[in-house]
């Protein structure tokens, strides 16, 4: 079946362009100009990923992206950042709400198709086994991607948990910031080292009292502990 892909921009030339190469590439699309439409056409046609700009005539693209990750229904849509900012700052804020990539406008489309393939293929090929990791207070349901300190359920975002659980599974090993960077995020799109670290301190903020499991390891990288004292 055909990937859906929500594309949402108040350019009504440019999302045209995108769609005309999305779907000769094999994607179904839909169209929104506005930061409402765009919420309403998630929750109605539940799409596979959302290009997005951030510079939306009603609701900032940032407000749209924290909505749809702080869904359970609509957090694990992968989202593509598309705006005509390309200052350092924006691609990180972009990253701390749970944006997958970020392309700058004026921009390829083909280069956004291929962007656009790397992020769903990480999404599969970050899958893991359906068996439930339970570490302390902390519970891993990697079937249902679902994670819960003390029986309560943490909001993670798709990348969040993937990164959770590939510590997790590796625990006590240290992983690099390269290792994990390759693991979660793959080696097609262009993100950074830091990267890794933004999201960590993110991922660290919604363990609550499990931030203590992940260890920093100067200079390397991190390791999930087997135990807490």
């Amino acid at each position: 079946m055909a990937r859906r892909v929500l594309i949402v921009d108040d350019e009504a030339d440019l999302r045209e362009l995108v769609k005309y190469q999305l779907e000769k590439a094999g994607f179904q699309t839909r169209q929104a100009a506005t930061g409402s439409e765009a919420l309403e056409a998630a929750r109605s046609w539940k799409p596979d990923a959302v290009v997005l700009d951030l510079m939306l005539p009603d609701i900032p693209g940032t407000d749209v992206c924290r909505v749809l990750r702080s869904d359970p229904v609509l957090r694990d849509i992968a989202v593509i950042m598309l705006t005509a900012r390309g200052e350092e700052v924006d691609r990180v804020v972009g990253f701390e709400l749970g944006a997958d990539d970020y392309v700058t406008k004026p921009f390829s489309p083909r280069e956004l198709t291929l962007r656009l393939k790397a992020v769903l293929k990480r999404a599969r090929r970050g899958a893991v086994a359906d068996e439930d990791l339970r570490i302390g207070d902390l519970l891993i349901q990697r079937g249902s991607h679902r994670a819960y300190v003390k029986g309560r359920e943490l909001s993670l975002t798709a990348t969040e948990f993937k990164l959770l659980s590939h510590l997790a599974s590796a625990r006590g090993r240290v992983q690099t910031r390269d290792y994990l960077l390759d693991a979660v995020w793959g080696d097609e799109t262009h993100v950074t080292l830091r990267t890794v670290d933004t999201h960590m301190k993110r991922l660290r903020e919604k363990l609550g009292p499990a931030k203590a499991y992940i260890e920093t390891v100067r200079g390397v990288g991190y390791r999930f502990r087997d135990v807490v004292a």
